[in-house]
Parts: structure tokens; sequence; C-alpha cells
């Protein structure tokens, strides 16, 4: 591997929801860089966060992200409003891990919130996660997401936040390649791939 910058110091610029930080850094040739990274942990969380990606590279996830699969091979879906984006998104169930929440925890609680259906009892393991966590956007943030495939069910009513608007669908698996080409709304990259591997 090459030479690695050096980070010497995080600077603030801005805090609330997500905060903003110029990163400092030395270059390998001896050259100061900087670069602007956004996180949603505060300066301590996030330096602390920065110090164990340089040296063990294995985060705890700070979200997950569902494959939700009912017992008939249909994939749980939802139609979201992203405010970021103004607009409805096509999307998998997702959220932040609480402090102290297991993963198959916050699994549990962000499927019955956010759709209504739940893991299924009577198949073991009914999450499967992902080897490591990936990251949603390292150009921008170190905030990284743990995908779990899901064996699931219909349990009740969701429950999502007041501001949170979200409809659950299913789309049978025969059908995710008709779906897929007529979408005419945004899609998260994570998701199209995942759907587009499961078309195959």
């Amino acid at each position: 591997m090459p030479p690695t910058p050096t980070l010497e110091s995080i600077e603030t610029v801005s805090t609330g929801w997500i905060n903003k930080y110029h990163l400092h850094y030395t270059l390998p040739d001896g050259r100061p860089y900087t670069y602007e990274g956004v996180s949603r942990k505060g300066p301590e969380r996030y330096e602390a966060a920065l110090e164990a990606l340089g040296s063990t590279g294995a985060p705890d996830p700070d979200a997950v992200c569902i494959v939700p699969l009912l017992p008939d091979g249909s994939v749980l879906l939802e139609r979201e409003f992203r405010y970021p984006l103004n607009s409805w998104c096509v999307s998998l169930p997702a959220g932040l891990i609480d402090a102290g929440e297991s993963l198959e925890e916050a699994v549990a609680r962000e499927l019955s919130e956010e759709t209504g259906y739940r893991l299924r009892d009577d198949i073991a393991p009914a999450v499967r996660p992902l080897p490591q966590p990936g990251f949603s956007s390292t150009g921008l943030t170190e905030e990284n997401v743990q995908v779990v495939f899901a064996q699931v069910e219909p349990a009740g009513q969701a429950r999502p936040d007041s501001a949170e608007l979200i409809e659950p669908f299913t789309v049978a698996r025969a059908d995710l390649r008709a779906f897929l080409d007529a979408n005419q709304l945004p899609i998260g990259t994570r998701c199209q791939l995942i759907l587009e591997l499961l078309a195959i």
C-alpha cells in the first residue's frame, strides 16, 4: 500500500444534526492538505471514529439497512419522502442503531416502526448480516451501514415517527426486473444494487 497521509487535526466548522469538519492532513510528500467532511457524530466521537478507522478499519455499524424477504420470496420495500431530495424515493427499511442496541434489536425495531412487519421466529437465523458494514459516501462522511438480509412477516400497523412519511409495499422476486425498469422515483445506490442482484 502507498504511504498514508497523516491526520494532524480536526477543526469543527459547524454543528447541528449534521456537523461539518475541516480535516487537516500532512500528505506523504510533506505538503499540508485540508479536506471537508461531515458527520452526525459530535467532535469527540468523530475523532475517535477516524482514529479507529485509520488503525483497525473495523467500525461498529452506525446504521442498519434491511433487505426484508417474505415467505413467498417477495421483497418488502418502501416509498419514503426524503427531505434532502424533496421527493419520494424507493428504499429499503433502514435507520440508525440506538446506543446499547444490538444489530438484531435495531433490525426488529426499524421493521416494526417503518413497515409493521416483524422478524420470523420459525427460521434461525432470521437475520443474516453481510460480513462488514459498508460506507454511505466515502468522499463525504465516515457513516457506515450494516446491510442485513431478514426473513420477515406481517405483524400489524407501522409506527413511523410523525415526520417520517413511509408507504411499505412488496414486489414479487419475479417482478423485480420489470419494477426496476419502470421505476421513475429516485432510488439509493445501495437499494438499487441489491434489487438488481435479486432480479437476476
